[in-house]
């Protein structure tokens, strides 16, 4: 397992070091340049003044003068600073990382307490009502855009009921690190949250169902059955510990698909994090935060597969990586 994941790692290398290739050559391909968003905000700034901001921040260097300068920094921990916001990258990601985080643990948890017993009685109880009922609710989540669904929560439930906030991450009237604040926290989180959370159990739900339907006509469950072992042991010991595999398999997958999706959702509630940072920095050719974002979820992607073949072959006896 050691060597795998030694093994694992030195591929990561040279991925990372492609995808950087990538980020850097889409960056300057893209309309304008690092200033283009901050003249926006400014159009009384004059020619002059921005061909000697431009000089000193080396953006008349050759494209892979500028790269090299770039892949040094990062290396260093350096993202550069942001010309919007003016202040470094490091320091912006640090105050949104952490609800995005926070909202992606949110969403995987919920997901999981609605998709694993729904795919355990849809599996058990094959062509029952409560399985077509269960069918049906994961064809219309497949079928339903998250922007769509995620307006329609937010105008429910905060807009006409208000019982949830309908923006931000935390009131900021509360004092931080008071018991209001974290009741605050939670408030702010149920409704992204689920907006998140019921449109992404439609994956698990049909992955426990199949491989439930799959393992229960396979020769061992037979075999226990003949044996008069017990339906509810047969079903805790055999069948659920090998439908389970490819929810296993899939979770680094799902992680870093829902920090990706979190730019939607985020949005759309007013949610402090890197997804609504990565598109208004899209939006403002904010182009130091862009590569970063980018380099972050590409990294971040890696780790992920990683981590699902990790965990597969560790739930899993029969699989032995070296």
């Amino acid at each position: 397992m050691l060597k795998f994941i030694l093994r694992r790692i030195v591929i990561m290398i040279p991925q990372l070091f492609l995808l950087s290739i990538l980020v850097f050559l889409l960056a300057k391909a893209m309309p304008g340049d690092a200033l283009t968003g901050r003249l926006a905000n400014n159009p009384k700034m004059d020619a002059q003044t921005l061909a000697e901001m431009k000089e000193k921040l080396g953006l008349n260097d050759p494209p892979y003068v500028q790269y090299v300068r770039w892949i040094k920094n990062l290396m260093q921990g350096d993202l550069g600073i942001s010309y919007i916001h003016q202040q470094p990258v490091t320091d912006l990601l640090s105050e949104r990382i952490g609800n995005t985080l926070l909202l992606s643990a949110c969403i995987l948890i919920l997901s999981y307490i609605i998709a694993i017993p729904l795919g355990i009685v849809s599996g058990r109880w094959t062509n029952s009502l409560a399985d077509k009922l269960i069918v049906g609710y994961s064809y219309l989540s497949f079928a339903t855009p998250l922007f769509i669904f995620a307006l329609l929560m937010l105008f429910v439930f905060g807009f006409i009921l208000g019982w949830f906030p309908t923006g931000g991450s935390v009131n900021i009237q509360v004092e931080k690190g008071t018991v209001d604040y974290y009741i605050s926290k939670i408030n702010h989180l149920i409704l992204p949250s689920l907006s998140g959370a019921l449109l992404s159990t439609v994956g698990t739900i049909q992955y426990l169902r199949n491989e439930i339907i799959d393992t229960k006509i396979k020769d061992f469950v037979k075999t226990a059955r003949a044996k008069g072992v017990p339906e509810s042991r047969i079903y805790s010991r055999h069948i659920l510990r090998n439908s389970f595999l490819p929810i296993a398999a899939f979770l680094g997958y799902e992680i870093t698909g829902l920090i990706g999706g979190s730019i939607f959702l985020e949005s759309i509630f007013s949610y402090p994090g890197i997804g609504q940072l990565f598109l208004q920095s899209i939006m403002q050719r904010d182009y130091s935060v862009i590569t970063a974002l980018v380099m972050i979820s590409g990294l971040a992607t890696l780790l992920g597969t990683l981590l699902s073949d990790i965990i597969l072959s560790a739930v899993d006896p029969r699989i032995r990586i070296e």
